[in-house]
Protein backbone atom coordinates (compact mmCIF):
# COMPACT_ATOMS: atom_id res chain seq x y z
CA UNK A 1 0.00 0.00 0.00
CA UNK A 2 1.32 3.21 -1.03
CA UNK A 3 0.84 7.12 0.25
CA UNK A 4 -1.09 9.26 -1.53
CA UNK A 5 1.39 11.29 -3.07
CA UNK A 6 3.69 8.82 -4.25
CA UNK A 7 0.52 7.72 -6.21
CA UNK A 8 0.54 11.06 -7.92
CA UNK A 9 4.44 11.43 -8.15
CA UNK A 10 5.17 8.64 -10.60
CA UNK A 11 2.30 9.90 -13.00
CA UNK A 12 3.68 13.19 -12.95
CA UNK A 13 7.46 11.81 -13.65
CA UNK A 14 6.41 9.58 -16.18
CA UNK A 15 4.75 12.45 -17.92
CA UNK A 16 7.84 14.91 -16.96
CA UNK A 17 10.11 12.31 -18.37
CA UNK A 18 8.12 11.91 -21.81
CA UNK A 19 7.99 15.24 -22.57
CA UNK A 20 11.69 15.91 -21.94
CA UNK A 21 12.32 12.98 -23.84
CA UNK A 22 9.32 14.69 -26.88
CA UNK A 23 11.82 18.05 -25.86
CA UNK A 24 15.16 16.93 -27.51
CA UNK A 25 14.47 16.45 -31.32
CA UNK A 26 12.31 19.66 -31.04
CA UNK A 27 14.78 21.89 -29.70
CA UNK A 28 16.99 20.18 -32.35
CA UNK A 29 14.47 21.39 -34.91
CA UNK A 30 14.38 24.64 -33.61
CA UNK A 31 17.89 25.64 -32.95
CA UNK A 32 18.55 24.07 -36.48
CA UNK A 33 15.90 26.25 -38.03
CA UNK A 34 17.84 29.31 -36.18
CA UNK A 35 21.09 28.36 -37.15
CA UNK A 36 20.10 27.90 -40.37
CA UNK A 37 18.47 31.63 -40.66
CA UNK A 38 21.55 33.47 -38.99
CA UNK A 39 23.85 31.33 -41.23
CA UNK A 40 21.66 32.20 -44.32
CA UNK A 41 21.88 36.34 -42.94
CA UNK A 42 26.27 36.04 -42.30
CA UNK A 43 26.08 34.84 -46.07
CA UNK A 44 23.79 37.71 -47.39
CA UNK A 45 26.04 40.24 -45.51
CA UNK A 46 29.53 38.50 -46.41
CA UNK A 47 27.61 38.57 -50.19
CA UNK A 48 27.18 42.51 -50.30
CA UNK A 49 30.43 43.33 -48.30
CA UNK A 50 32.66 41.29 -50.85
CA UNK A 51 30.92 43.39 -53.61
CA UNK A 52 30.99 46.72 -51.94
CA UNK A 53 34.60 46.30 -50.99
CA UNK A 54 35.64 45.13 -54.65
CA UNK A 55 33.66 47.82 -56.68
CA UNK A 56 34.91 50.56 -53.93
CA UNK A 57 38.43 50.16 -55.45
CA UNK A 58 37.47 50.69 -59.10
CA UNK A 59 39.12 48.12 -60.34
CA UNK A 60 39.83 47.59 -64.04
CA UNK A 61 38.02 44.51 -65.34
CA UNK A 62 41.10 42.36 -65.66
CA UNK A 63 42.42 43.53 -62.34
CA UNK A 64 38.81 42.46 -61.40
CA UNK A 65 39.48 39.29 -62.98
CA UNK A 66 42.50 38.49 -61.09
CA UNK A 67 41.21 39.47 -57.61
CA UNK A 68 38.08 37.07 -58.39
CA UNK A 69 40.59 34.45 -59.25
CA UNK A 70 42.50 35.19 -56.35
CA UNK A 71 39.36 35.07 -54.11
CA UNK A 72 37.81 31.94 -55.31
CA UNK A 73 41.70 30.14 -54.64
CA UNK A 74 42.33 31.04 -50.76
CA UNK A 75 38.62 31.75 -49.31
CA UNK A 76 37.11 28.45 -48.60
CA UNK A 77 33.85 27.98 -49.43
CA UNK A 78 33.50 31.48 -51.02
CA UNK A 79 33.45 31.34 -54.73
CA UNK A 80 32.39 34.28 -57.33
CA UNK A 81 31.45 32.78 -60.57
CA UNK A 82 30.32 33.95 -64.20
CA UNK A 83 26.87 33.93 -65.20
CA UNK A 84 26.09 30.74 -67.27
CA UNK A 85 24.24 30.79 -70.21
CA UNK A 86 20.47 30.40 -68.97
CA UNK A 87 20.78 31.37 -65.50
CA UNK A 88 17.97 32.34 -63.64
CA UNK A 89 19.91 34.75 -61.19
CA UNK A 90 17.30 33.58 -58.85
CA UNK A 91 18.87 33.97 -54.92
CA UNK A 92 18.72 29.94 -53.22
CA UNK A 93 19.62 28.66 -50.24
CA UNK A 94 19.93 24.88 -49.23
CA UNK A 95 21.81 22.39 -47.21
CA UNK A 96 24.81 20.14 -48.62
CA UNK A 97 27.13 17.47 -46.98
CA UNK A 98 30.70 16.57 -48.19
CA UNK A 99 34.49 16.42 -46.89
CA UNK A 100 36.65 19.15 -46.50
CA UNK A 101 39.94 18.80 -48.37
CA UNK A 102 41.79 21.20 -46.05
CA UNK A 103 40.44 19.62 -42.24
CA UNK A 104 40.01 17.13 -41.34
CA UNK A 105 39.90 15.19 -45.06
CA UNK A 106 37.85 12.13 -43.88
CA UNK A 107 35.08 14.18 -41.96
CA UNK A 108 31.83 14.57 -43.69
CA UNK A 109 30.75 18.13 -42.60
CA UNK A 110 27.39 19.66 -43.29
CA UNK A 111 26.91 23.29 -44.80
CA UNK A 112 24.18 26.01 -45.52
CA UNK A 113 25.08 27.58 -49.15
CA UNK A 114 23.98 30.80 -49.94
CA UNK A 115 23.86 31.68 -54.17
CA UNK A 116 23.02 34.98 -54.91
CA UNK A 117 23.76 37.47 -57.46
CA UNK A 118 26.33 40.05 -56.98
CA UNK A 119 26.81 42.96 -59.14
CA UNK A 120 30.84 43.92 -60.03
CA UNK A 121 31.83 46.77 -61.89
CA UNK A 122 28.13 46.82 -63.70
CA UNK A 123 28.06 43.08 -64.16
CA UNK A 124 26.54 39.90 -62.33
CA UNK A 125 28.17 37.59 -60.88
CA UNK A 126 26.90 34.39 -58.91
CA UNK A 127 28.42 35.00 -55.36
CA UNK A 128 27.89 31.15 -53.60
CA UNK A 129 28.90 31.08 -50.07
CA UNK A 130 28.97 28.28 -48.07
CA UNK A 131 29.26 28.12 -44.21
CA UNK A 132 29.53 25.12 -42.09
CA UNK A 133 26.77 24.19 -39.44
CA UNK A 134 27.03 22.17 -36.81
CA UNK A 135 27.28 18.59 -37.08
CA UNK A 136 23.48 17.25 -35.85
CA UNK A 137 25.29 13.95 -33.63
CA UNK A 138 26.96 16.90 -31.36
CA UNK A 139 24.09 18.90 -31.31
CA UNK A 140 21.64 15.94 -30.38
CA UNK A 141 24.47 14.41 -27.98
CA UNK A 142 24.41 18.30 -26.32
CA UNK A 143 20.69 18.73 -26.33
CA UNK A 144 20.29 15.10 -24.49
CA UNK A 145 22.97 15.75 -21.96
CA UNK A 146 21.46 19.18 -21.04
CA UNK A 147 17.70 17.71 -21.40
CA UNK A 148 18.90 14.64 -19.11
CA UNK A 149 20.66 16.73 -16.57
CA UNK A 150 17.09 19.04 -16.13
CA UNK A 151 15.28 16.35 -15.66
CA UNK A 152 17.08 14.90 -13.00
CA UNK A 153 17.01 17.82 -11.62
CA UNK A 154 13.10 18.09 -11.85
CA UNK A 155 12.59 14.59 -9.75
CA UNK A 156 15.31 15.43 -7.05
CA UNK A 157 13.41 18.82 -6.80
CA UNK A 158 9.95 16.99 -7.03
CA UNK A 159 10.75 14.21 -4.27
CA UNK A 160 12.22 16.74 -2.07
CA UNK A 161 9.10 18.77 -1.99
CA UNK A 162 7.37 15.95 -1.92
CA UNK A 163 8.72 14.81 1.68
CA UNK A 164 8.52 18.06 2.30
CA UNK A 165 4.64 18.47 1.78
CA UNK A 166 3.77 15.45 3.34
CA UNK A 167 5.17 16.33 6.48
CA UNK A 168 3.85 20.13 6.42
CA UNK A 169 0.75 19.77 4.03
CA UNK A 170 -0.27 16.68 5.21
CA UNK A 171 0.87 16.56 9.03
CA UNK A 172 -2.74 17.19 10.40
CA UNK A 173 -4.44 14.96 8.06
CA UNK A 174 -1.85 12.02 10.06
CA UNK A 175 -2.86 13.83 13.37
CA UNK A 176 -6.29 13.11 12.51
CA UNK A 177 -5.70 9.56 11.31
CA UNK A 178 -3.50 8.91 14.72
CA UNK A 179 -6.15 10.29 16.70
CA UNK A 180 -9.18 7.73 15.14
CA UNK A 181 -6.23 4.51 15.29
CA UNK A 182 -6.05 5.79 19.43
CA UNK A 183 -10.13 6.52 20.00
CA UNK A 184 -12.06 3.40 21.37
CA UNK A 185 -16.22 3.82 21.77
CA UNK A 186 -15.92 1.91 24.98
CA UNK A 187 -14.24 4.66 26.69
CA UNK A 188 -17.32 7.02 24.64
CA UNK A 189 -14.82 10.26 24.95
CA UNK A 190 -15.16 12.36 21.81
CA UNK A 191 -12.06 13.18 19.85
CA UNK A 192 -10.71 16.85 19.91
CA UNK A 193 -8.89 17.73 16.16
CA UNK A 194 -6.08 20.10 16.20
CA UNK A 195 -7.40 23.30 13.90
CA UNK A 196 -6.29 23.44 10.58
CA UNK A 197 -5.88 26.29 8.00
CA UNK A 198 -6.58 23.56 5.24
CA UNK A 199 -10.32 23.94 4.56
CA UNK A 200 -10.61 20.21 3.18
CA UNK A 201 -8.80 18.70 6.66
CA UNK A 202 -10.90 21.14 8.68
CA UNK A 203 -14.42 19.95 6.50
CA UNK A 204 -13.13 16.36 7.31
CA UNK A 205 -12.24 17.00 11.10
CA UNK A 206 -15.99 18.70 11.61
CA UNK A 207 -17.79 15.71 9.56
CA UNK A 208 -15.91 12.70 11.96
CA UNK A 209 -16.80 14.85 14.96
CA UNK A 210 -20.41 14.43 14.04
CA UNK A 211 -19.92 10.77 13.05
CA UNK A 212 -18.07 9.69 15.86
CA UNK A 213 -20.77 11.93 18.34
CA UNK A 214 -23.41 9.92 16.80
CA UNK A 215 -21.90 6.77 17.32
CA UNK A 216 -21.23 7.64 20.42
CA UNK A 217 -24.89 8.46 21.03
CA UNK A 218 -26.16 5.11 19.23
CA UNK A 219 -23.74 2.95 21.38
CA UNK A 220 -25.10 4.43 24.94
CA UNK A 221 -28.67 3.82 23.27
CA UNK A 222 -27.76 -0.27 22.10
CA UNK A 223 -25.74 -0.23 25.79
CA UNK A 224 -28.92 0.92 27.75
CA UNK A 225 -31.11 -1.46 25.70
CA UNK A 226 -28.80 -4.35 25.98
CA UNK A 227 -28.82 -3.67 30.01
CA UNK A 228 -32.55 -3.04 30.41
CA UNK A 229 -33.60 -6.31 28.11
CA UNK A 230 -31.20 -8.35 30.31
CA UNK A 231 -33.08 -7.14 33.66
CA UNK A 232 -36.76 -7.08 31.77
CA UNK A 233 -36.65 -10.15 30.08
CA UNK A 234 -35.02 -12.51 32.49
CA UNK A 235 -37.15 -11.62 35.10
CA UNK A 236 -40.63 -12.66 33.94
CA UNK A 237 -38.98 -15.76 32.51
CA UNK A 238 -37.43 -16.60 35.92
CA UNK A 239 -40.91 -15.76 37.45
CA UNK A 240 -42.78 -18.35 34.56
CA UNK A 241 -39.87 -20.83 35.54
CA UNK A 242 -40.27 -20.83 38.78
CA UNK A 243 -44.24 -20.74 38.44
CA UNK A 244 -43.87 -23.77 36.32
CA UNK A 245 -41.49 -25.68 38.54
CA UNK A 246 -43.89 -25.21 41.56
CA UNK A 247 -47.39 -26.03 38.82
CA UNK A 248 -45.31 -29.59 38.01
CA UNK A 249 -45.19 -30.44 41.74
CA UNK A 250 -48.85 -30.16 42.31
CA UNK A 251 -50.20 -33.72 42.91
CA UNK A 252 -53.68 -32.33 41.67
CA UNK A 253 -51.96 -32.28 37.63
CA UNK A 254 -53.67 -35.50 35.67
CA UNK A 255 -51.22 -37.04 33.70
CA UNK A 256 -51.86 -34.84 30.42
CA UNK A 257 -51.96 -31.46 32.22
CA UNK A 258 -48.56 -32.75 33.43
CA UNK A 259 -47.25 -33.39 30.30
CA UNK A 260 -48.31 -29.88 28.76
CA UNK A 261 -46.61 -28.50 31.62
CA UNK A 262 -43.37 -29.95 30.64
CA UNK A 263 -43.66 -29.06 27.47
CA UNK A 264 -43.93 -25.29 28.35
CA UNK A 265 -41.43 -25.65 30.67
CA UNK A 266 -38.82 -26.98 27.82
CA UNK A 267 -40.29 -24.21 25.55
CA UNK A 268 -39.55 -21.47 28.57
CA UNK A 269 -36.02 -23.16 29.45
CA UNK A 270 -35.10 -22.73 25.81
CA UNK A 271 -36.51 -19.49 25.37
CA UNK A 272 -34.04 -18.28 28.29
CA UNK A 273 -31.21 -19.48 26.50
CA UNK A 274 -32.10 -17.81 23.18
CA UNK A 275 -32.73 -14.64 25.29
CA UNK A 276 -29.28 -15.10 26.99
CA UNK A 277 -27.58 -15.63 23.53
CA UNK A 278 -28.65 -12.91 21.63
CA UNK A 279 -27.62 -10.61 24.45
CA UNK A 280 -24.30 -12.44 24.80
CA UNK A 281 -24.06 -11.25 21.03
CA UNK A 282 -25.29 -7.99 21.40
CA UNK A 283 -22.73 -6.93 23.73
CA UNK A 284 -19.98 -8.91 22.14
CA UNK A 285 -20.90 -6.72 19.18
CA UNK A 286 -20.90 -3.30 20.96
CA UNK A 287 -17.63 -4.29 22.05
CA UNK A 288 -18.85 -4.38 26.27
CA UNK A 289 -15.92 -6.75 27.06
CA UNK A 290 -12.15 -6.29 28.21
CA UNK A 291 -10.28 -8.67 26.18
CA UNK A 292 -6.57 -8.14 28.18
CA UNK A 293 -7.33 -10.89 30.72
CA UNK A 294 -4.20 -13.99 30.62
CA UNK A 295 -6.15 -16.97 29.98
CA UNK A 296 -4.27 -20.35 30.75
CA UNK A 297 -6.02 -22.36 27.86
CA UNK A 298 -4.98 -25.65 28.68
CA UNK A 299 -6.80 -24.97 32.47
CA UNK A 300 -10.30 -23.47 30.73
CA UNK A 301 -10.40 -26.82 28.14
CA UNK A 302 -9.70 -29.16 30.81
CA UNK A 303 -12.07 -27.71 33.45
CA UNK A 304 -15.03 -27.85 30.81
CA UNK A 305 -14.39 -31.56 29.72
CA UNK A 306 -15.02 -32.48 33.17
CA UNK A 307 -18.08 -30.02 33.84
CA UNK A 308 -19.41 -32.34 30.86
CA UNK A 309 -18.71 -35.92 32.07
CA UNK A 310 -21.75 -36.77 32.76
CA UNK A 311 -22.84 -35.75 29.27
CA UNK A 312 -20.40 -37.45 27.60
CA UNK A 313 -21.10 -41.15 29.95
CA UNK A 314 -25.10 -40.94 29.14
CA UNK A 315 -24.24 -40.94 25.50
CA UNK A 316 -21.26 -43.35 25.66
CA UNK A 317 -18.91 -41.01 24.26
CA UNK A 318 -14.94 -41.84 24.38
CA UNK A 319 -13.16 -38.61 24.69
CA UNK A 320 -9.58 -38.27 23.54
CA UNK A 321 -7.54 -35.58 24.56
CA UNK A 322 -3.96 -34.02 23.35
CA UNK A 323 -3.68 -30.98 25.63
CA UNK A 324 -0.13 -29.07 25.87
CA UNK A 325 0.56 -27.62 29.16
CA UNK A 326 0.76 -23.69 30.16
CA UNK A 327 -1.23 -22.52 27.11
CA UNK A 328 -1.48 -18.60 27.83
CA UNK A 329 -3.55 -16.36 25.42
CA UNK A 330 -4.45 -12.97 25.74
CA UNK A 331 -8.20 -11.59 25.60
CA UNK A 332 -11.57 -12.09 27.49
CA UNK A 333 -11.72 -15.35 30.18
CA UNK A 334 -15.64 -15.60 30.28
CA UNK A 335 -16.27 -15.08 26.52
CA UNK A 336 -13.02 -17.89 26.01
CA UNK A 337 -15.22 -20.27 28.61
CA UNK A 338 -17.87 -19.55 26.44
CA UNK A 339 -16.31 -20.80 23.41
CA UNK A 340 -14.72 -23.48 24.06
CA UNK A 341 -17.96 -24.41 25.72
CA UNK A 342 -20.30 -24.17 23.12
CA UNK A 343 -18.26 -26.31 20.82
CA UNK A 344 -17.83 -28.89 23.31
CA UNK A 345 -21.62 -28.94 23.47
CA UNK A 346 -21.75 -28.93 19.91
CA UNK A 347 -19.30 -31.77 19.97
CA UNK A 348 -21.97 -33.58 22.49
CA UNK A 349 -25.17 -32.83 20.89
CA UNK A 350 -24.28 -33.98 17.03
CA UNK A 351 -22.29 -36.92 17.89
CA UNK A 352 -24.38 -40.66 18.16
CA UNK A 353 -24.27 -42.78 20.89
CA UNK A 354 -21.12 -45.01 21.52
CA UNK A 355 -19.11 -42.21 19.12
CA UNK A 356 -15.89 -40.43 20.00
CA UNK A 357 -14.62 -36.76 20.23
CA UNK A 358 -11.45 -35.65 20.11
CA UNK A 359 -9.72 -32.25 21.77
CA UNK A 360 -6.07 -30.99 20.47
CA UNK A 361 -4.77 -27.97 22.40
CA UNK A 362 -1.60 -26.40 21.10
CA UNK A 363 0.40 -23.16 21.02
CA UNK A 364 -1.34 -22.23 18.06
CA UNK A 365 -5.13 -22.58 19.27
CA UNK A 366 -7.40 -26.03 19.63
CA UNK A 367 -9.50 -28.12 17.49
CA UNK A 368 -12.36 -30.01 18.80
CA UNK A 369 -13.71 -33.03 16.85
CA UNK A 370 -17.03 -35.07 16.90
CA UNK A 371 -17.97 -38.37 14.36
CA UNK A 372 -20.17 -37.65 11.88
CA UNK A 373 -21.40 -39.19 8.93
CA UNK A 374 -21.67 -36.47 5.91
CA UNK A 375 -20.43 -33.00 5.95
CA UNK A 376 -22.36 -29.82 6.98
CA UNK A 377 -23.22 -26.80 5.13
CA UNK A 378 -20.58 -24.12 5.65
CA UNK A 379 -22.62 -21.24 4.42
CA UNK A 380 -25.11 -21.69 7.14
CA UNK A 381 -23.18 -23.38 9.70
CA UNK A 382 -22.39 -20.17 11.95
CA UNK A 383 -25.39 -18.16 10.81
CA UNK A 384 -28.38 -17.18 13.93
CA UNK A 385 -30.64 -19.96 14.11
CA UNK A 386 -29.84 -22.20 11.50
CA UNK A 387 -29.79 -25.91 12.55
CA UNK A 388 -28.12 -28.40 10.47
CA UNK A 389 -30.24 -31.36 12.54
CA UNK A 390 -33.83 -31.62 12.61
CA UNK A 391 -34.02 -32.71 15.59
CA UNK A 392 -31.36 -30.40 17.65
CA UNK A 393 -32.30 -28.91 20.90
CA UNK A 394 -30.30 -26.02 20.89
CA UNK A 395 -31.09 -22.33 20.54
CA UNK A 396 -28.89 -22.07 16.82
CA UNK A 397 -27.11 -19.65 18.51
CA UNK A 398 -23.83 -21.81 19.70
CA UNK A 399 -21.89 -21.44 16.77
CA UNK A 400 -22.62 -17.79 16.04
CA UNK A 401 -21.60 -17.01 19.06
CA UNK A 402 -18.24 -18.80 18.48
CA UNK A 403 -17.82 -17.13 15.44
CA UNK A 404 -18.27 -13.93 17.37
CA UNK A 405 -16.33 -14.61 20.29
CA UNK A 406 -13.54 -15.26 17.39
CA UNK A 407 -13.86 -12.04 15.38
CA UNK A 408 -13.66 -10.20 18.81
CA UNK A 409 -10.36 -11.74 19.60
CA UNK A 410 -9.21 -11.26 16.47
CA UNK A 411 -9.15 -15.47 16.15
CA UNK A 412 -10.05 -17.51 13.21
CA UNK A 413 -12.40 -20.32 13.44
CA UNK A 414 -13.13 -22.82 10.47
CA UNK A 415 -14.79 -26.37 10.03
CA UNK A 416 -13.58 -29.48 7.77
CA UNK A 417 -15.17 -33.04 7.50
CA UNK A 418 -12.63 -35.72 6.62
CA UNK A 419 -15.24 -38.23 5.97
CA UNK A 420 -15.12 -39.81 9.79
CA UNK A 421 -14.62 -36.50 12.17
CA UNK A 422 -16.31 -32.96 11.65
CA UNK A 423 -13.33 -30.68 12.75
CA UNK A 424 -13.75 -27.46 13.90
CA UNK A 425 -10.25 -25.39 14.36
CA UNK A 426 -9.59 -21.83 16.68
CA UNK A 427 -6.26 -20.28 15.53
CA UNK A 428 -5.43 -18.04 18.19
Amino acid sequence: MKPLLSKTTRPFIIYVLIVFAISIPVYYVVVDSIWSAELDAHNKIVAAKTAYELNRRNLSDEKLENSIEVWNSIQPGTNILELKPGDNQKDTTFTIYKNTPYYPPEKIDRFRVLSTIVQLNGKPYRFVSETNIEETKDTIIALTIVTIFFFILVVIGLLLLNRKLSYTIWKPFQNTLDKLRKFNLNSQTEIDFEKTNTKEFEELNESLKKLIAHNISAYKTQKEFTENASHELQTPLAILKNKLDILLQSDDLTERQYHIAEEMNKALIRSSRINKGLLLLAKIENNQFDNSENIRLDNLVNQRLEALQEHFKEKQIAISTNIHPDITLNGNGNLTETLINNLLVNAVLHTAPGGAIKVNVSESGFQISNTGKQVLDQHLLFKRFSKMSANSSGSGLGLSIVSEICKFHGWKVSYEFDGEYHQFTVLT
